[in-house]
């Protein structure tokens, strides 16, 4: 019997292919464009180490000052760990007119900012409230009359104070969320980017999305298309464990790295989910 198994060769059956899947493999796009998806994307993102890295690597011309990327890292990690007065400072230094022509944004920063007080004030079964509520009557009451939007977070945010921490409803548990710092940085990353006349998302940001419309589009027209579609990424076909350990090898060598602030402070990346 172990004789029989070890004479067995290996199986040569080549794979079938869909018919799509080999019109795909037979597109392929220049080194130059894939370069430049890359490079975009670590810009846009903010990934400033990398970028430099990769215009080395690549032989190509880093198209921006990294001093204007580290800038975007500095304010979306402050907004990350919750220091957001510094955040708003950092950005209104970088141009006072970002947040000064967005009401909306700038309301959203300054809530964000109530909830981190009203979370220092809930660590302790004593906490003082004061700063909270004085905070909430200078600079968000005058501001919740001029938008019904305003005024219905502001008023959601200073529930916060009533309920007990351990029985909020989901809606005020969001609050208090990681997830809410993480939306409010990539708005401010996005108007930081519009304001300085650059594209508010990366490019291959977009083509993930327009693969992902035309991949329905194509379904719900009865198109003959494979069961499942790889997006191409490291491990797509072998249930995402390749790409697991690529990306925990990435953060283990990475802690030296300028761009380890941002994901330290939770910025993980989720174009695509």
């Amino acid at each position: 019997m172990a004789a029989n198994l070890m004479s067995r060769t290996p199986s040569t059956t080549t794979p079938t292919w869909h018919q799509f899947e080999r019109k795909v493999e037979e597109v392929k796009p220049s080194k130059t464009d894939v370069n430049y998806l890359v490079m975009d994307y670590l810009i846009t993102n903010g990934y400033p180490a990398a970028a430099n890295k990769f215009a080395v690597e690549a032989n190509i011309q880093l198209q921006t000052d990294l001093e204007s990327i580290q800038e975007r890292v500095d304010i979306r990690t402050a907004i990350h760990s919750g220091n957001i007065q510094s955040a708003i400072e950092k950005i209104n230094e970088l141009n006072p007119q970002i947040l000064d022509e967005d009401p909306s944004l700038h309301f959203a920063l300054l809530r964000l900012q109530l909830v981190e007080l009203i979370r220092d004030c809930m660590s302790s079964p004593d906490g003082d409230i004061s700063p909270a509520l004085e905070f909430a009557t200078a600079q968000l009451a005058p501001r919740a009359p001029t938008n019904p939007q305003f005024l219905e977070d502001l008023e959601r945010t200073l529930a916060l104070l009533i309920f007990p921490n351990d029985n909020l409803s989901p809606s005020l548990a969001a609050l208090l969320d990681p997830a809410l710092r993480k939306e409010i940085a990539t708005q401010v990353n996005e108007a930081i980017l519009q304001n300085q006349g650059a594209r508010k998302e990366a490019r291959l940001r977009n083509l993930v999305k327009l693969r992902a419309f035309a991949e329905n589009k194509a379904r719900d027209a009865k198109r003959d298309l494979p069961d499942k579609l790889d997006i191409g990424l490291v491990g797509d076909s072998h249930g995402g464990s390749q790409t697991s350990n690529t990306n925990e090898s990435n953060n283990g060598s990475s802690n030296n790295g300028t761009d380890t602030v941002m994901a330290n402070n939770g910025d993980v990346d989720n174009m695509i989910s």
